[in-house]
């Protein structure tokens, strides 16, 4: 089903979620690859921008095949995410701005007092999102989470401020800062915003399978769900999720060749994106969630963490493809 943010048109309900250190454009890619709707960004620093940080600057690296994507900022001043809105928007060009208060770690939400830091404090978030309205033409978008902790849960009056503030939609992981992701996402707190605002919501958290996908929009009545840790590895469950919203189709079974083969295609657009001596190191952990749960491969994901070269790393996938071939041809005999 399509829909809009603002004035850009989104294909389908997924959008994938802004998961730091791992939404680069690489993978991006790869999820786009899926057809995913909306393309979230890992989050940047605003202070980092306005002081030229370089290796920030290299982070909002896009392709146009990427399009629509949504480039996420986090801080706590409204003078800097202005700086930092205004420099991405004209230099990195995305088709929306998304402004964190969610982050639950602490080097951002206690060290810096950005991210979910901003639940505690609604007046400076309304100076944060109308700052960033203010100053760029394209929507602006706000990621929350259901408040601080579970004594101040104030996810509606944040979506609420949100929506006065101008922002063009607003995305709900229903967990507190203090929750982190240990505890199950209350879906009821998104159904409860959607009720309240005329923005789109976004709804985020526990959505493992295309079932839980279509449950949410059911349950909650959201307009889009954001995927964030399910896709690791196994970036299919994005097609999954639009053929069963859209048509009702049943997932198909995901074959082993088709998780290697895949898992060199990222290897090879992540050496593209920053050389093999930091792509292959980066890819280690990318390459094990394409293997999870295919039988057989925990003894080979050890040696795959002390890979260095792409050599190395193809050479041990074909490895495991060759006996997983082996183990199936006695299993049918």
């Amino acid at each position: 089903m399509k829909w809009k943010i603002g004035n850009v048109k989104i294909d389908n309900q997924i959008v994938l979620a802004p998961m730091a250190g791992i939404c680069d454009s690489a993978f991006r890619r790869i999820v786009k690859s899926m057809g995913c709707g909306l393309i979230e960004t890992e989050m940047v620093s605003d202070k980092a921008i306005m002081y030229d940080n370089y290796k920030t600057k290299e982070m909002l690296y896009m392709t146009e095949e990427e399009r629509p994507i949504s480039q996420q900022i986090f801080g706590a001043e409204a003078e800097s995410f202005k700086i930092a809105s205004k420099f991405i928007h004209e230099n990195m060009k995305p088709d929306i701005i998304d402004i964190n208060m969610g982050c639950p770690v602490k080097k951002v939400a206690v060290k810096s007092k950005a991210g979910s830091a901003l639940l505690k404090n609604p007046t400076k978030a309304e100076e944060i999102v109308k700052a960033v309205v203010d100053t760029v033409p394209i929507p602006v978008t706000v990621k929350i989470r259901s408040g601080w902790s579970k004594n101040s849960i104030n996810a509606i009056e944040m979506a609420k401020m949100v929506e006065d503030a101008g922002a063009s939609a607003i995305t709900l992981h229903p967990r507190t800062r203090e929750d982190r992701y240990d505890t199950p996402a209350d879906w009821s707190l998104i159904k409860q915003v959607k009720e309240e605002v005329s923005i789109p919501v976004i709804g985020n958290g526990d959505i493992w399978t295309c079932y839980d996908a279509k449950r949410m929009l059911d349950e909650t009545g959201c307009d889009a769900i954001m995927i964030g840790r399910a896709i690791r590895g196994n970036p299919w469950l994005v097609k999954h999720c639009i053929e069963y919203l859209d048509d009702g189709k049943e997932p198909e079974r995901v074959s082993a060749e088709e998780k290697i083969s895949m898992a060199k295609k990222h290897a090879e657009l992540l050496i593209d994106l920053k050389g093999e001596e930091i792509a292959i190191p980066e890819m280690r952990s990318h390459a094990t969630y394409y293997l999870k749960n295919l039988p057989g491969s925990f003894e080979i994901k050890p040696r795959i963490f002390k890979a260095n070269t792409k050599e190395e790393l193809f050479s041990l996938l074909d490895e495991y493809l060759t006996s997983y071939r082996e183990h199936r041809k006695k299993d049918s005999n």
